[in-house]
Protein backbone atom coordinates (compact mmCIF):
# COMPACT_ATOMS: atom_id res chain seq x y z
CA UNK A 1 0.00 0.00 0.00
CA UNK A 2 1.30 3.08 -0.71
CA UNK A 3 1.72 5.88 2.15
CA UNK A 4 -1.03 8.17 1.23
CA UNK A 5 -3.26 5.61 0.28
CA UNK A 6 -2.31 3.93 4.11
CA UNK A 7 -3.48 7.32 5.73
CA UNK A 8 -6.37 7.73 3.60
CA UNK A 9 -7.66 4.70 4.16
CA UNK A 10 -7.02 3.55 7.72
CA UNK A 11 -9.46 3.28 10.10
CA UNK A 12 -10.10 2.38 14.07
CA UNK A 13 -11.50 -1.67 14.30
CA UNK A 14 -12.65 -2.66 17.71
CA UNK A 15 -13.43 -6.29 16.11
CA UNK A 16 -10.73 -8.79 15.61
CA UNK A 17 -10.88 -11.92 14.49
CA UNK A 18 -8.99 -15.09 15.93
CA UNK A 19 -5.86 -14.84 13.29
CA UNK A 20 -2.98 -14.22 14.98
CA UNK A 21 -0.06 -11.05 14.65
CA UNK A 22 2.76 -12.38 13.95
CA UNK A 23 5.72 -11.36 15.82
CA UNK A 24 8.23 -10.16 12.74
CA UNK A 25 4.99 -8.36 12.04
CA UNK A 26 5.15 -6.25 15.26
CA UNK A 27 8.51 -5.80 15.50
CA UNK A 28 7.80 -4.11 12.26
CA UNK A 29 5.52 -1.43 14.09
CA UNK A 30 7.16 -1.12 17.08
CA UNK A 31 10.72 -0.37 14.36
CA UNK A 32 8.23 2.02 12.86
CA UNK A 33 7.45 3.58 16.05
CA UNK A 34 10.85 4.17 16.97
CA UNK A 35 11.85 6.24 13.86
CA UNK A 36 8.67 8.81 14.70
CA UNK A 37 10.00 12.46 14.96
CA UNK A 38 10.85 13.28 18.77
CA UNK A 39 11.85 16.52 20.18
CA UNK A 40 15.43 17.39 20.32
CA UNK A 41 15.79 13.74 19.62
CA UNK A 42 15.21 12.54 22.97
CA UNK A 43 13.26 9.02 22.17
CA UNK A 44 11.80 8.63 25.14
CA UNK A 45 9.33 6.12 24.30
CA UNK A 46 9.69 2.15 25.73
CA UNK A 47 7.25 -0.13 23.63
CA UNK A 48 5.36 -3.24 25.91
CA UNK A 49 3.68 -6.10 23.59
CA UNK A 50 1.37 -7.75 25.51
CA UNK A 51 0.03 -11.51 23.50
CA UNK A 52 -1.15 -13.53 26.69
CA UNK A 53 -4.80 -14.01 26.41
CA UNK A 54 -5.40 -13.33 30.12
CA UNK A 55 -3.33 -10.22 29.66
CA UNK A 56 -5.28 -8.96 27.30
CA UNK A 57 -8.39 -9.70 29.40
CA UNK A 58 -7.35 -7.49 32.32
CA UNK A 59 -6.02 -4.69 29.85
CA UNK A 60 -9.76 -4.61 27.76
CA UNK A 61 -11.17 -4.68 31.75
CA UNK A 62 -9.17 -1.54 33.03
CA UNK A 63 -9.33 0.56 29.78
CA UNK A 64 -12.77 2.54 30.08
CA UNK A 65 -13.06 2.60 26.55
CA UNK A 66 -11.33 -0.11 25.72
CA UNK A 67 -13.17 -3.27 26.32
CA UNK A 68 -12.74 -4.72 23.36
CA UNK A 69 -8.87 -5.41 24.15
CA UNK A 70 -9.68 -8.34 25.21
CA UNK A 71 -11.03 -9.11 21.81
CA UNK A 72 -7.83 -8.95 19.99
CA UNK A 73 -4.38 -11.01 19.55
CA UNK A 74 -1.72 -8.27 20.38
CA UNK A 75 -1.60 -4.83 22.13
CA UNK A 76 1.34 -2.51 22.01
CA UNK A 77 1.37 -0.44 25.04
CA UNK A 78 3.19 3.17 24.34
CA UNK A 79 5.03 4.11 27.53
CA UNK A 80 7.26 7.64 27.32
CA UNK A 81 10.01 8.90 29.94
CA UNK A 82 8.16 12.02 31.89
CA UNK A 83 10.28 14.19 29.39
CA UNK A 84 8.97 18.32 28.39
CA UNK A 85 7.72 16.73 25.17
CA UNK A 86 6.24 13.10 26.10
CA UNK A 87 3.21 13.73 25.31
CA UNK A 88 3.80 14.56 21.29
CA UNK A 89 6.90 12.07 21.37
CA UNK A 90 4.44 9.07 22.12
CA UNK A 91 1.39 10.13 19.78
CA UNK A 92 4.25 10.39 16.91
CA UNK A 93 4.99 6.48 17.92
CA UNK A 94 1.51 6.02 17.99
CA UNK A 95 0.24 7.06 14.86
CA UNK A 96 3.32 5.53 13.10
CA UNK A 97 2.21 2.20 14.52
CA UNK A 98 -1.28 2.89 13.18
CA UNK A 99 -0.14 3.73 9.15
CA UNK A 100 1.78 0.72 9.72
CA UNK A 101 -0.75 -1.47 10.78
CA UNK A 102 -3.13 -0.50 8.35
CA UNK A 103 -0.45 -0.51 5.45
CA UNK A 104 -0.01 -4.77 7.02
CA UNK A 105 -3.01 -5.30 6.22
CA UNK A 106 -4.24 -4.92 10.28
CA UNK A 107 -6.51 -3.37 12.12
CA UNK A 108 -5.89 -1.46 15.52
CA UNK A 109 -7.28 1.24 17.44
CA UNK A 110 -5.93 4.19 19.58
CA UNK A 111 -6.88 3.91 23.03
CA UNK A 112 -6.16 6.85 25.14
CA UNK A 113 -3.57 6.48 28.04
CA UNK A 114 -2.56 9.62 29.28
CA UNK A 115 -4.62 11.43 31.78
CA UNK A 116 -6.88 8.18 32.46
CA UNK A 117 -7.53 6.69 35.68
CA UNK A 118 -6.43 3.27 34.89
CA UNK A 119 -2.87 4.70 33.78
CA UNK A 120 -1.07 3.71 37.24
CA UNK A 121 -2.91 -0.28 37.04
CA UNK A 122 -2.08 -1.03 33.40
CA UNK A 123 1.47 0.18 34.65
CA UNK A 124 1.62 -2.04 37.73
CA UNK A 125 0.58 -4.52 35.31
CA UNK A 126 2.95 -4.39 32.98
CA UNK A 127 5.55 -4.01 35.15
CA UNK A 128 6.94 -0.05 33.86
CA UNK A 129 7.90 1.85 36.43
CA UNK A 130 5.37 5.27 38.03
CA UNK A 131 8.05 7.38 36.66
CA UNK A 132 6.67 6.70 32.73
CA UNK A 133 3.35 8.00 31.48
CA UNK A 134 1.06 5.38 29.46
CA UNK A 135 0.59 7.04 26.22
CA UNK A 136 -1.59 4.46 24.34
CA UNK A 137 -2.93 1.35 24.15
CA UNK A 138 -2.89 -0.38 20.39
CA UNK A 139 -4.93 -3.51 19.74
CA UNK A 140 -4.34 -4.99 17.05
CA UNK A 141 -5.64 -8.06 15.02
CA UNK A 142 -7.48 -9.03 11.41
CA UNK A 143 -10.78 -8.06 11.56
CA UNK A 144 -13.71 -9.29 9.03
CA UNK A 145 -15.46 -6.07 9.62
CA UNK A 146 -14.73 -3.13 7.11
CA UNK A 147 -15.02 -0.10 8.57
CA UNK A 148 -16.48 2.57 6.94
CA UNK A 149 -15.17 6.46 6.57
CA UNK A 150 -16.54 8.71 9.23
CA UNK A 151 -18.26 11.91 7.90
CA UNK A 152 -15.38 14.27 7.79
CA UNK A 153 -15.11 18.04 7.51
CA UNK A 154 -14.26 19.34 3.53
CA UNK A 155 -10.40 19.98 2.96
CA UNK A 156 -12.17 23.58 1.95
CA UNK A 157 -13.62 23.94 5.34
CA UNK A 158 -10.57 23.11 7.27
CA UNK A 159 -8.26 24.48 5.45
CA UNK A 160 -7.27 28.53 5.72
CA UNK A 161 -4.29 30.18 3.65
CA UNK A 162 -2.43 32.75 5.23
CA UNK A 163 -4.65 34.12 8.30
CA UNK A 164 -8.10 31.67 9.43
CA UNK A 165 -10.08 35.17 9.08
Amino acid sequence: METLEALKKRRSSRTFNAKLVSRKLVEELVDCARLAPTARNVQPWEFVVVTKKETLTELGSLADNGSFIRDSNCCIAVFSKDTKYYLEDGCAATENILIAASNLGLSSCWVAGDKKPYCDKVKELLGVSFDFKLVSLIPLGYSDAKPSLPAKRSLKEVLHWERYR
